[in-house]
């Protein structure tokens, strides 16, 4: 059991490390970032700010929506059932709102080594090729990482943490709500940079190709090594197993995601 605890520990931090990684390497390519970093990238590009810095406190924005949002949904769920599950949802509640304040020491840590990862890489050449290489790089490492972190189910990102929130408070899949919120930082990043810098700052080819690319990767390394990640088990289980991935991965990435159909055996 504790074997397996602090394995767990090591994949979700190792996810971590190379999530960081490759949102730099997107940043680092200078062709848009994924949807989900890209307002905290215009502002620190506009104000000069640190990049790290700003995802922290956008981070941290996204958690006081999660509390609100979570508190919301218990007190009208209380109200539906006329108070009868008002001791065991309030329980639950106080476990959901240390999940989502857990996320802010998470925020920090991370964002220290985005920072970290940000000052030892160089910036590519202009060269074409030197960038979409970066950005395939960045690309895959960002779903490899988020892939590792999302299957140890610990402490979620709080970008994955206020998409769940909100479909959760909404009543829509978490995938059709992942790509609402995309659009939505889509135009909220152009709204920025058309109002302020008077160009489009983070918004590019390497943003369409994030959307449609990091939900590939996940589904792929999932489908190679979802077992992995996971204790043995015995083979009549595996394909019940197989199928609930798939399942998750569906409901999870929705149209981003692309879910190889065929089962193990």
């Amino acid at each position: 059991m504790k074997k397996d605890i602090f394995l767990r520990i090591v994949f979700y931090a190792a996810g971590l490390l190379i999530l960081a990684l490759g949102i730099i390497l997107n940043t680092k390519s200078g062709l848009g970032v994924s949807p989900i970093i890209s307002v905290a990238y215009s502002i620190a590009t506009i104000g000069g700010f640190n990049f790290g810095n700003i995802t922290f406190l956008l981070y941290s924005a996204f958690v006081v929506v999660e509390i609100v949002l979570h508190i919301f949904r218990n007190q009208r769920y209380s109200r539906e059932a006329d108070g009868a599950i008002a001791p065991a949802a309030h329980r639950d509640l106080k476990l959901v709102l240390l999940m989502d304040l857990l996320q802010l020491p998470l925020s920090l840590v991370f964002t220290r080594f985005m920072n970290l990862f940000s000052a030892l890489l160089p910036a590519p050449s202009d060269n074409m090729l030197s960038r979409l290489l970066i950005l395939a790089a960045g690309i895959i490492l960002t779903g490899i990482g988020a892939a590792m972190s999302l299957n140890m189910r610990i402490i979620p990102n709080p970008g994955d943490g206020i998409v769940q929130a909100i479909s959760d408070c909404v009543g829509k899949s978490v995938g059709f709500t992942k790509n609402c919120f995309d659009l939505f930082n889509i135009c909220l990043t152009t709204f920025i940079g058309l109002i302020f810098a008077h160009k489009l700052i983070g918004i590019g080819l390497g943003t369409v190709i994030a959307v449609l690319g990091v939900g590939r990767v996940i589904a792929v390394f999932n489908h190679h090594f979802f077992f992995l990640l996971h204790r043995p088990l015995r083979q009549t289980h595996r394909t019940d197993l197989h199928k609930q991935y798939h399942r998750y991965a569906d409901r999870k990435f929705g149209l981003a995601c692309f879910v190889v159909k065929k089962s193990h055996t």
